[in-house]
């Protein structure tokens, strides 16, 4: 009977993560790939993983933490598997009905890979600079130079007229 019930609450423990940071996990793939169907890939590799290790993450904040490394481990297998392979990832970016955000979204995907990372997990995941140093494994002030410089590249290639804090 203990372990129907430790399989229900892995169950429920495994939908609950995969309903409140599926679009988290997706998001930053598509971020680090710049392709969906590669980022639909990465996203069916990480809670793969998840499944096998789910018993090892204690709270939510844990889970997160480890769906954003593993994610980003991911990609950078991805990749470079890519790489190995000379078949580069098509642009296969999606398409904004709304100019501004399309603009802004571009602007960010056109930023270096670290650069990329650090400005989504700052602003899309609202992560702190001590959260993501640690998830980065970089030290804090290597964290803030990253959004520091993003920043600066944004605001050149975007100009005046987008506010880029």
């Amino acid at each position: 009977m203990k372990s129907k019930q430790h399989a229900d609450e892995r169950q429920l423990k495994l939908k609950t993560a995969f309903e409140t940071y599926c679009d988290m996990v997706f998001r930053l793939a598509l971020s680090r790939t710049r392709n969906q169907t590669y980022a639909d890939d990465i996203l069916g590799e990480v809670f793969l993983k998840l499944t096998e290790n789910i018993g090892k993450l204690e709270s939510n904040e844990h889970i997160k933490a480890w769906l954003i490394r593993v994610t980003i481990n991911c990609s950078n297998n991805y990749l470079k598997k890519i790489c190995r392979e000379n078949a580069f990832p098509n642009e296969d970016i999606p398409v904004f009905d709304d100019p501004e955000f399309g603009e802004v979204y571009y602007a960010v995907l056109a930023l270096p890979e670290n650069y990329r990372t650090a400005i989504h997990l700052y602003y899309y995941e609202d992560l702190t600079i001590k959260d993501i140093s640690i998830i980065l494994n970089q030290s804090e002030s290597a964290t803030k130079m990253q959004l520091k410089r993003a920043k600066e590249k944004l605001k050149s290639t975007l100009g005046d007229n987008y506010n880029v804090c």
